[in-house]
This record gives C-alpha cells, structure tokens and sequence, in this order.
C-alpha cells in the first residue's frame, strides 16, 4: 500500500490544510504529537500551553469522527521522545508510509530541523506551502526586492488591489486608503465595552489543565482564568461575537485602554488565527460583509481588515525574508537587563502594572497596550532586544516568533534601524493619559516632568532622544521632537539626565 504519512503541528489545525487536501482516509495517517521541546524552548505562559494541547486533542478527534486515523502521540506518553524528529522516526517505524507530507512550519527553527528529516528517515519527505496565508512567501519576497524601506502600507494597498477587499473600480473605498486618523478616541468613562463571553473548559480541556500544572509548574500564568474556545466552533462564536459587540466601536477605540477592561472593544480571536482554528480570509471577508450590511462602519473595518491583509501578512513576509540574521540587530545599542516587574507586575507605575497583570491572568493585551506601554518602556528604558523579545513570545496565547520578532524587533524596539517602521514608537506620559485611565491614581504624577514624584516615561522620554540623538536626530519623522530638544536649556537636559539615570539605576 502506497501510504503517506500525515504530520500536523500545532498551529496547523485547519481542516483544508495543505498536507491534509489529498489525504486518503482508507490509506494516510496523520500523526499529531506533543512534544517537550515545544513546551519549554521557552518557558510559555501556562494558558498558551493548554490551548494549543486542548485544540490539537479536540482537532484530532474531529479528523477521527471523519473516519480519518489520527496516530496522537500525549505529551504525558512514557515513550514520547520530547521532539519533532524523535517523534517521527517511531512513527515511520510503526506504519512503514512511502511518503512523509508536510506543511511548512511558522517558525524558521522547525523549518531548520524539517531540512534534515528526509535524510534522517531514508524516505521522501515532501513539504507543501501555507497557503492560509494571503501572500505567499515566494511573492512577498518579489514584492521586497530592492526596497531599502520596504513600509508596511505600501504592501497593504497592493494587497487591497489584489484581494479586491474594500475597493470600487480599482479605487479603495471611502477616498482613502486607511482611516487611522479616526481610530484615536479616547475611551469615554461612560462607555460601556461589550462583557466577553469565555469558554469553559470541557473534560478534554480539563485534563490538559491539569497536565500543564503538573509538567510546567514553574511557567508564568493563571490557568484558573483560562477562557479560549479550543475548537473551531467555538473560534467561530468568538468572531461572531466580536463582529456584533466589538466592531462597530472598533474603530473608534481600537487604541483606548481601561483598567479592568483588557478587552475593549478588540476581537481577541488572534491566537484562533494563530493556530489555525480560523483563516485570515473568512475573518476578513466576514468583517467586510458587516460593512456591506451597514452593521459596522467603514473605519472599523478597514482598521481591522489593515490589523490582518496588512500587518500580518507583511510581519510574516518580512520574517521569512529576513531570518536568520533579522533577530541579530540592536540598532541603539540597547543592554539594560528586563527589569523583574514584567514577570510580577510589581511596580507603582499604573500602566504597566495594570498591563502586566492583564497579561499574566489572562495570556493577552491588545496591541497598544503591547506597543504603547511595556513596548514603550522597554525602548525609552533601553532594554536589551533578546530579552524583551524573549519576553513577549513567552507571555502571550498568540505568540509564535513569525508574527512576535518582526513586530518586537522592529516596531516596538526599532532594533532593525528603521527597516519595519520609519521610527521608533516612543512617547511621554502624555500619551499614555490621553489613551487610558490608567494615569489615575497612579503613584506618579503624569503631569510633573522631572523629580521623584515626576512620571518615569515623562524624563526617560526626552533621555532616550538625548541618548540616541546621534542615531535618531537626522530621521525627519523625529524633527519635531529634536527641535524641542534643542530648544532645552543646558539645566534641564542635565536634570533629564539625573532623573532617568536615579530610576533606570533603581531597576537593579
């Protein structure tokens, strides 16, 4: 018998998967393991470990309810081996397949380690593109060659024209091409955000919970709040939900943040899309469908639709473009060590506090909560680029370094010198109280600018424009801010200076 074997990791649960498209259920096997490795390559937030264990058993039996045989190999197994290759080589040995057939990975390490398997075997391994992705690799690196500054929104109009999404004869939709300019309200107190429904754990989940309490006792998180749909199903009643409760003020607010309120008004259905439970073009298509119904309005769906066709598909085309050597930069020479509130949440600064505490129950906070308030901190403070990557790819449910590195790198830490974004994405405390709540009732007073009692991210602003300014003052994006600098007195940048050096210094 011509039998193939099937491998399916675990960002790969998706039904029309391009390894799974030919499979002869009266023949094939898909093998699906849980391995060690995966687990701990980092130390992954508790509630990252149980969604993916629970949605790849749950995948698993509904490929076996379709009268597929599904070879599943539990991480609790005493003869697991703890990685990929291990794994593969006992299941050749079993069922004796012609033929192993792949997906390609997301993440360039297991594409490193898929090279060697077809030698390590002694048999063809074949490795099909990801086509669940809109842009194939192959066209985006057509689309980055020879650009110094390969802009994000550049790629997302050509991925507009090619989609055909929020177009009318060849022209986007509403005159423009983005409506960011809309998309910055602050959060009225008086707003009241949709209350999410989570999924509870079903016997399945449960047991996988328990699992991970047992094997991974030492990881981040609280898997007492563990919330995630783990089926397709339920992945799909998330997206509903959002596109009713959440879209229509999307727009609006998608960068306003509350205390207590982690969710706003954002979709949290990215770690679905991250492991396959849902694909970026029914999502896309669904979101476009509210606007043509006069459910959402244009801003909120073109923000949402850009979050997707736009960022990522271009963080992804730029990882696969760029790895290995992307990761290796540090453009500003940032080295201070990640200071240990990012772990704990223990510090008097509200924001961050509030943030990390979100992260830590929860395995998640929107993008501005990412970028504009421990992304921020991070860059102003120069913290060292592998430790805060590191950081974010542990700590968040839809975390997997192909979307993680290229956004950290890049876009919050400006690593890369410029190549993802045009500068860095620093800002005061102003910001922060302008977008938030979360400057009321702080320990800091967000309206000081130096001193003890002074806001931290008010004096570490202008510090990190006085300590990068050889690197940053030539970048016409970041004219205005050195203009004001230079207007500074000698006094004031010496207590700039004084005031971040007393703080940074107190981290350690």
């Amino acid at each position: 018998m011509n039998r193939s074997l099937r491998l399916v990791l675990g960002d790969q649960l998706t039904p029309a998967l391009a390894s799974l498209r030919d499979l002869d259920a009266a023949a094939d096997i898909v093998l699906m393991v849980e391995v060690a490795d995966e687990t701990r390559y980092v130390p992954h937030h508790k509630q990252k470990i149980v969604l993916v264990l629970s949605a790849m058993r749950h995948f698993a039996a509904d490929l076996r309810s379709r009268g597929i045989r599904v070879d599943y190999v539990q991480l609790d197994d005493p003869a697991n081996t703890g990685s990929f290759g291990g794994e593969l080589q006992r299941a050749v040995a079993r069922h004796r397949p012609a033929t192993v057939v792949l997906t390609e990975p997301g993440e360039w390490r297991v594409r490193e380690m898929m090279q060697s398997w077809q030698a390590a075997l002694g048999l063809p391994v074949e490795i099909r593109d990801d086509d669940r992705f809109l842009c194939p690799r192959a066209d985006f690196a057509c689309w980055l060659e020879g650009r110094s500054a390969p802009r994000m929104e550049f790629f997302y109009r050509e991925m507009r024209k090619r989609t055909g999404w929020l177009m009318e004869a060849g022209k986007p939709v509403g005159g423009d091409w983005n409506f960011d300019s809309e998309n910055r309200k602050k959060l009225p107190a008086r707003e009241v955000v949709p209350v999410r429904q989570g999924f509870l754990p079903d016997a399945i989940t449960r047991e996988v919970m328990a699992l991970v309490a047992l094997r991974c006792a030492d990881h981040l998180g609280d898997l007492d709040a563990f919330h995630w749909a783990v089926t397709r199903e339920g992945a799909l009643q998330a997206l509903d939900a959002f596109l009713r409760e959440g879209l229509p003020r999307f727009g609006d607010y998608q960068d306003a943040m509350r205390a207590g309120a982690p969710w706003v008004f954002h979709s949290i259905i990215s770690p679905y899309l991250n492991i396959g439970l849902l694909v970026a073009r029914e999502v896309c298509e669904a979101a476009i469908a509210e606007w043509q119904a006069g459910r959402a309005p244009l801003n909120a769906v073109e923000g949402f639709v850009r979050q997707i066709l736009g960022w990522r598909e271009y963080v992804r085309g730029l990882y696969w473009s760029c790895m290995p050597d992307y990761e290796k930069g540090n453009f500003l020479d940032a080295q201070r060590p990640l200071p240990s509130f990012y772990w704990t949440g223990d510090t008097p600064m509200r924001c961050i506090r509030e943030t990390v505490q979100d992260t830590l129950r929860h395995a998640y906070a929107h993008h501005i909560q990412r970028l504009m308030v421990t992304g921020n901190f991070a860059l102003l403070a120069g913290l060292k680029p592998s430790e805060v990557e590191a950081w974010y790819l542990i700590v968040y449910a839809d975390a997997f370094e192909w979307v993680e590195l290229p956004n950290v790198h890049g876009m919050v830490l400006h690593a890369d010198g410029g190549f993802l974004g045009s500068k860095p994405y620093a800002a005061s405390g102003a910001y922060i109280d302008r977008m938030s709540d979360y400057c009321k009732g702080c320990a800091y007073d967000v309206k000081q600018k130096s001193g003890a009692a002074a806001c931290p991210f008010n004096y570490l602003y202008w510090d990190f424009l006085l300590r990068n300014e050889p690197k940053l003052s030539g970048n016409p994006r970041m004219a205005m801010p050195y203009r004001s600098l230079a207007a500074m007195d000698a006094d004031r940048k010496k207590q700039i200076r004084a005031d971040a050096t007393r703080f940074l210094d107190s981290l350690t």
